[in-house]
C-alpha cells in the first residue's frame, strides 16, 4: 500500500476512533477523556446539550484546533495531514460567496484545496444539479445546507463529519437532509458522523449514537441496544399537585423510583425498579401528593438523553 493511501475499508475496524481526547480553555476542561468508536458504514449521531463540547470535539478531530491530549484515527490513519484524504466535513453553518453560483463556489473551494475534481458529481449526489448555475443568494437555507454537504463530498471522501447539518431548517428541510444522509450511507457506502441536538431526527436516521455531557461521554452504542437496555425499569409520566413533596417521596424509595426526565405538560418522568405503578401511586397519595396523571411510557432516545445528561439536577432546581 502506497504512503498516504487509505487502507481497504474491509480491514479497518473503525472509520473514526477517538481515545482520551482532551481540550481545555483558560484552564477549564471542555472535552474530558473522550472515547468514541464509529464503525465503517455507520450513520452515527453525536448528541449533547448546548455547551456539552460537541463542536469543540469535532474541531479537535478535524485538526482545526489543537487538542491538549488524546488520539484521533480516521480510516486507520493517525497522521493529521494524511487523514484529510479520507474525510469531508461541514462545521457549523456553511458560508458561501452569495453572488457566485453553487458550482462556482465549489470550484473555488476546490482551487483552494488543490483538488479540482468531483464538483459535478457532488452536486448530483445532493440533488443540486438543476440549480448549480444559479447564484447562491437565491438558494433556500436547505439548499445552502445541501451545498455545504456537496462541498464536503468533493474529493470523494469515505467519511463525512457534519456539525448540526439541519440547524435552522424547517421540518421539510430537515426531512430532506435526513433522507440525503441516509442515502449517502446506503447507496454510496459512506460513513457519516453527525452532531445534533434534534433527538427525534437522530433516532429516525442513525444506527449508532454517542451522548456527551459537559465534555464527558455518557453513553455510546447501537440505538436499538441503548433503548432496550433497561428491561427491568418501568417508565411512567406522573402529574402531581406538589412537585417538591413528590420529589421527597421519590427520594424515600431507596432508588426504586427515580427521576429520569421530564414528560409532557410539566409531568415528571419516573423510572420504577422493583416497584409497581400502583404501589408508587399509593406512596404518593398517602404522602398527600395529588396525582393528576399516571401514564406509562415507552422509552425513546429523548428519554435516554435526559437520563444520562444533567436533567435530574435541572428538575430539582426548578422545584
Amino acid at each position: 500500500m502506497a504512503p498516504g493511501q487509505p487502507a481497504p475499508l474491509d480491514v479497518i475496524p473503525s472509520a473514526l476512533r477517538v481515545r482520551g481526547l482532551e481540550r481545555r480553555y483558560a484552564g477549564k476542561s471542555v472535552v474530558r477523556g473522550l472515547d468514541l468508536d464509529v464503525k465503517v458504514g455507520d450513520l452515527y449521531g453525536f448528541l449533547g446539550p448546548n455547551g456539552a463540547g460537541k463542536t469543540t470535539a469535532i474541531r479537535c478531530m478535524l485538526g482545526l484546533i489543537r487538542k491538549d491530549a488524546g488520539e484521533v484515527e480516521i480510516l486507520g490513519e493517525a497522521n493529521p495531514v494524511r487523514q484529510r484524504a479520507g474525510v469531508g466535513s461541514m462545521v457549523e453553518t456553511p458560508r458561501f460567496h452569495e453572488w457566485l453560483s453553487g458550482r462556482a463556489n465549489l470550484q473555488l473551494a476546490c482551487a483552494y484545496a488543490g483538488n479540482a475534481s468531483g464538483v459535478d458529481e457532488a452536486l448530483t449526489r445532493v440533488g443540486l444539479s438543476e440549480r448549480a448555475d444559479d447564484a447562491v443568494r437565491g438558494y433556500s437555507l436547505g439548499m445552502k445546507q445541501r451545498l455545504g454537504i456537496a462541498r464536503a463530498l468533493v474529493g470523494s471522501p469515505k467519511v463525512l463529519i457534519l456539525d448540526e447539518p439541519t440547524n435552522g431548517l424547517d421540518p421539510r428541510g430537515m426531512r430532506e437532509i435526513r433522507d440525503l444522509l441516509m442515502e449517502l450511507v446506503r447507496r454510496d457506502r459512506l460513513t457519516v458522523f453527525v452532531s445534533s441536538h434534534l433527538l427525534a431526527e437522530v433516532e429516525a436516521m442513525c444506527n449508532r449514537v454517542g451522548i456527551i455531557d459537559r465534555g464527558v461521554l455518557k453513553a455510546e452504542g447501537r440505538v436499538v441496544d441503548l433503548l432496550a437496555g433497561r428491561g427491568d425499569v418501568t417508565e411512567v409520566e406522573v402529574g402531581v399537585s406538589d412537585r417538591a413533596l413528590a420529589l421527597a417521596v421519590i427520594d424515600a424509595t431507596d432508588g426504586r423510583a427515580r427521576i429520569i426526565g421530564e414528560g409532557e405538560d410539566g409531568r415528571l418522568l419516573v423510572g420504577l425498579t422493583a416497584l409497581d405503578v400502583s404501589a408508587f401511586n399509593q406512596r404518593l397519595v398517602e404522602a398527600g401528593v395529588g396525582v393528576t396523571a399516571l401514564v406509562p411510557r415507552n422509552r425513546s432516545l429523548e428519554d435516554l438523553f435526559l437520563e444520562v445528561t444533567s436533567v435530574e439536577d435541572d428538575l430539582r432546581r426548578k422545584s
